[in-house]
């Protein structure tokens, strides 16, 4: 039975349940969805919240930011970033606010096997090719097993996939 509280339209009652968290680690790999393009990068969805994927970050290659059609353009290798384009990334920063505020996430693209998805099944067709997988931005070297779940040289990780190292895979 609930409770009743003279001029209080309502009934409180006594519940349980069960709360689904996110905490962020350090040099956890995240799947995320790009949102928002800025002149000074892009802001990617992980979860409840955006995390900011600043243009430094995106690859080694110069790029150029059109705030207005939404879009991130590589200068020589032409690879391009949108808003709606789901990507691979890493935390590589993390400072949570105080109370209701979220606080701030940094993330990268500029290490093997991260990136959109389009970029990481290039990296895998020049490794599977006997290449080493280089080119500005895209998977540098190393197995491609670690690209299709697996961790360093196609080593297995957790349940939850992803790339090995600290934090991944829990």
């Amino acid at each position: 039975m609930g409770k009743m509280v003279a001029g209080d339209g309502g009934t409180f009652h006594r519940v349980e349940f069960d709360a689904l968290t996110f905490y962020p680690k350090l040099q956890e790999i995240v799947r995320g969805e790009i949102v928002d393009i800025t002149d000074f990068g892009a802001f990617v969805r992980i979860g409840p919240t955006d995390a900011l994927l600043h243009l430094s970050q995106v690859m080694d290659d110069y790029l150029k930011s059109d705030v207005k059609s939404g879009i991130i353009i590589a200068s020589q290798s032409g690879r391009t970033l949108k808003v709606g384009s789901t990507l691979r990334s890493r935390i590589t920063a993390v400072s949570l606010g105080k109370g209701a505020s979220m606080g701030k996430i940094g993330i990268t693209c500029r290490q093997p096997h991260l990136g959109t998805d389009e970029w990481i099944a290039e990296g895998l067709k020049a490794a599977a090719a006997g290449g080493s997988g280089g080119g500005k931005g895209g998977a540098k070297g190393g197995a491609a097993g670690a690209a299709a779940g697996g961790g360093a040289a196609g080593k297995p990780v957790g349940k939850k996939g992803g790339a090995g190292g600290k934090g991944a895979g829990r």
